[in-house]
């Protein structure tokens, strides 16, 4: 009888909680007939050509997070929370991606990553090259490499930029540039001899050499662009954080020096660095903090790296931190709002979308406007003891006390770094296997629609925009010019860890 006490009393409240708007049939009708007239205007299919290309990437951006970042949202402007619009939201096409690799159900990031930047499904760990390549084995790589759209896009006359909140040489955003049997090969100093010996490059080099003229490129992980042992320029003292590699070379200043001495090449590793530059002089600029996997709001309290939210929005995912990782999304979703306050739907497409999923859960029947952080209305009818909405389905969240599961109310479980509890006990949390959504608006969006495999995102992209290979339906008479958009150029990948 108290467990169903509790239940009616938690159904009483949610009743008290509806908006008196809402308690009017009219208004769900008027509502359906505004959604309705909306869609029906898409029928008024926009076939521009693209003149900009964004792309937004959330990594481990399930469906899940997205609607509890809405939530999230909504309550941080003081509503329920649930009534809110994210602002990719608001994108008029909307798809599902399947984002299995080739030899796994259960993607990894490197992957998945060659599959929306390279369009061509890949073995879990490599990165652009095909199913042909075996991780770790270098001498499978020759010849397997494929290209990203980013390439595409510079090889018609495009300028590009490559924006991540984690290292620019992990796996989310090097598919852009890079060909590797191994994700984690960052600096010649992680990768075994038998690889060096078979003359494969490490990911740091390929930044530099492969496509040397990326105009933007911001993010982390400066270690692996110096020499082994060198001192950070922000923390000396800090051994772990010292250059790594072993073949003596500084990639920073061979990253100047391949650029023409009529152009102005800028390095920053500070986000105030960043912020004194005079962008409309500036020809090439990279931008490397320390590792931008310290939570944003620590990050901007500090001063912050160079993709601080001031910037250019910043996304990471914390492993079971679920507090972390929504505000964190809520700042991707000021990304989004900014790129669709600086371009027009008439000449960018703009997609935004994961590269997979986490195992990320909310639910126990929470009452309308709960807080998305806040305990369910009711205890487990097994334990006696209260959860929290959110929940993961493994991780390091799992934790005993006294023989039974820890009792979340002698706990901050507020707290920013409250780890949620998990099901399963892992050191770290996995990634999941469903579907991830695929936002889009502007020119050719409409191509994004219905359930794809994950390859298909990045050929629909170069179709709008008349690179890459498939272009027999473009005419040159209407492809557009190289523009000059800052912060967002020809074709900007916002890829967020």
């Amino acid at each position: 009888m108290k467990a169903l006490f509790v239940l009616l009393l938690a159904q009483l409240c949610s009743a008290s909680l509806v908006p008196e708007r809402e308690k009017d049939p009219e208004y769900w009708r008027r509502q359906a007939q505004e959604t309705l007239r909306n869609a029906l205007r898409l029928q008024r299919l926009n076939q521009n050509v693209a003149k900009n290309l964004i792309l937004f990437l959330g990594d481990g951006m399930g469906i899940s997070t997205v609607t509890a970042a809405r939530i999230l949202k909504g309550q941080l402007q003081h509503g329920q929370g649930e009534e809110s619009l994210l602002e990719m939201d608001k994108f008029p096409f909307v798809a599902l991606a399947k984002t299995y690799n080739t030899n796994a159900q259960v993607p990894d990031s490197a992957g998945t990553a060659t599959a929306y930047l390279c369009g061509v499904k890949a073995n879990e760990g490599t990165l652009g090259v095909s199913a042909a390549v075996t991780r770790d084995r270098c001498n499978t790589t020759k010849g397997q490499e494929v290209t990203s759209i980013l390439r595409w896009a510079k090889e018609a006359g495009k300028a590009v930029g490559i924006v991540t909140t984690t290292r620019v040489t992990h796996a989310t955003p090097s598919a852009a540039y890079a060909h590797s049997a191994n994700r984690d090969w960052y600096s010649d100093g992680e990768m075994p001899p038998d690889a060096l010996e078979g003359g494969c490059k490490d990911i740091a080099r390929q930044l530099v050499e492969n496509i040397p003229e990326i105009e933007v490129i911001l993010g982390g992980g400066r270690k692996y662009m110096y020499p082994k042992n060198v001192s950070d320029v922000e923390y000396p003292q800090e051994e772990k954080q010292r250059g790594t590699r072993l073949d003596g070379r500084n990639l920073v200043q061979a990253w100047q020096e391949a650029k023409p001495r009529s152009k102005v090449a800028e390095y920053v590793w500070h986000r105030r660095g960043l912020l004194a530059l005079n962008l409309s002089r500036v020809d090439f600029l990279l931008g490397e903090s320390l590792h931008p996997r310290v939570p944003w709001h620590q990050q901007c309290a500090l001063g912050g790296p160079p993709s601080c939210p001031e910037v250019l929005g910043l996304l990471q995912w914390p492993v079971t931190l679920p507090r972390q990782a929504l505000h964190e999304a809520v700042e991707l979703d000021r990304a989004i709002g900014l790129a669709t306050r600086l371009t027009s739907t008439q000449d960018t497409l703009s997609v935004v979308t994961a590269d997979h999923s986490h195992v990320f859960t909310f639910g126990g029947y929470t009452p309308r406007g709960n807080p998305i952080f806040g305990l369910a209305p009711m205890q487990s009818d097994v334990d006696r003891k209260p959860f929290t909405s959110i929940l993961y389905g493994n991780g390091p969240g799992y934790k005993i006390v006294a023989g039974e599961r820890e009792n979340v109310s002698a706990v901050d479980f507020a707290h920013a770094d409250y780890q949620a509890q998990s099901a399963v006990p892992l050191r770290q949390e996995t990634h999941g296997g469903e579907d991830v959504a695929v936002f889009a608006r502007g020119p050719m969006a409409h191509l994004l629609h219905g359930v794809h495999e994950q390859n298909y995102i990045p050929h629909a992209m170069a179709y709008a925009a008349c690179i890459g290979s498939n272009r027999g339906h473009c005419n040159a008479a209407a492809r557009p010019a190289t523009p000059l958009l800052l912060p967002f150029l020809g074709l900007l990948l916002l890829l967020l860890c």
